[in-house]
């Protein structure tokens, strides 16, 4: 349960990763581009940030760096591709 919230990331609301899921300017060009080059949905970009919150929260982090959202992107990525789509 994230102490953040109250609840599980999972759960959040898209208000809740608005305000605990914030990212540096260079981290939020790599998501906007990821976004297009995987013809990512709205639903798919929050997906990405509660992954990477919880990776981050993992490491004990208290924000998402880089390498919690490539490694979000890598499980999206990963997951598109078993899925066929």
């Amino acid at each position: 349960m994230s102490q953040r919230t109250g609840k599980l990331n999972a759960l959040m609301t898209n208000r809740d990763i608005e305000l605990h899921c914030r990212l540096e300017e260079g981290d939020q060009q790599l998501l906007d581009k990821a976004m297009v080059t995987l013809g990512l949905s709205a639903r798919g970009y929050f997906k990405i940030l509660k992954v990477a919150r919880t990776i981050a929260d993992i490491e004990g982090e208290t924000s998402i760096q880089t390498n919690h959202l490539t490694e979000a992107l890598g499980f999206r990525k990963l997951d598109r591709y078993q899925s066929g789509v």
